[in-house]
């Protein structure tokens, strides 16, 4: 059997609480990650599979992190993964990071957050199969085709909010979203952000001159209470000033008050 998921533990240290008996005690953290096509080996009329995918999620506790990157697959399968998922005890932060298409789509549905890559997609559609026999094997097709569908608008309606004709009709036209839009419609509750080089400048810049207003104020007590005040001018015009290589000059800064604390 190919799994198409794959679990990650880590531990972190805990912050500890009023109340907590063991205070610094660690806590762990599951990772899921869904990649590829869903349930290659399907799992239509499959025991094992199902039973094994729910024995590995409530094999632990706390919270966990669902990373998504699937172009879709069975979608009986992703049924039994959103019903797992859903009545997790723990919250499930579901993270898109290359794109949740098809079936995928109503696994990301399963997310208590929905939080996608600024580069991410979601995709929805009608479901599809592959039909042999006479007529009557196509109407029953047909029939069980209108029916998976309703079931899969059902979990989009619970996230969205949207009305169902809305949500059919998305599906009809085989519905691609950006992160942006997924938002917009419901799909999603918000795009991961990324800090940029030109971020951190500026708020490297606006907080050293904010500290340094507020040091230097202390740092003049400091001089007067050591050199008294007809000494205090001198050393005052010594003290660095900020200007445009930040990360340098408070280096030299701290350098330069080290003397005084």
């Amino acid at each position: 059997m190919k799994k198409f998921w794959k679990w990650e533990k880590s531990d972190k240290l805990k912050i500890p609480d009023i109340a907590d008996e063991m205070p610094g005690e660690k806590e762990s953290e599951r990772t899921l990650f869904l990649c590829g096509v869903i349930a290659e080996e399907s799992w239509f009329d499959d025991e094992v599979t199902p039973k094994l995918f729910k024995d590995e999620l409530t094999s632990g506790i706390g919270n966990i992190t669902v990373w998504i990157n699937s172009p879709g697959g069975d979608c009986i399968a992703a049924a039994q993964i959103y019903n797992m998922l859903s009545e997790y005890e723990g919250k499930v932060t579901v993270k898109i990071d290359g794109m949740a298409a098809s079936a995928a789509s109503v696994i990301a549905m399963a997310g208590d957050e929905i939080v996608m890559s600024p580069v991410s997609n979601i995709m929805i559609h009608n479901p599809s199969t592959v039909v042999y026999g006479d007529c009557s094997d196509f109407q029953r097709a047909i029939g069980m085709l209108n029916a998976i569908k309703e079931s899969i608008i059902n979990a989009y309606e619970i996230k969205t909010r949207l009305p169902r004709i809305k949500l059919s009709h998305l599906m009809d036209s085989e519905k691609w979203m950006d992160a942006k839009e997924a938002v917009e419609l419901g799909f999603a509750d918000k795009i991961k952000a990324y800090q940029t080089a030109n971020d951190n400048i500026k708020y490297t810049l606006s907080d050293v001159y904010n500290v340094q207003t507020t040091a230097n104020k202390i740092l003049y007590n400091k001089i007067y209470n050591k050199y008294g005040r007809e000494n205090t001018a001198v050393h005052q015009a010594e003290i660095p000033i900020v200007n445009e290589h930040p990360i340098n000059d408070n280096i030299r800064y701290l350098c330069y008050i080290k003397k005084f604390i």
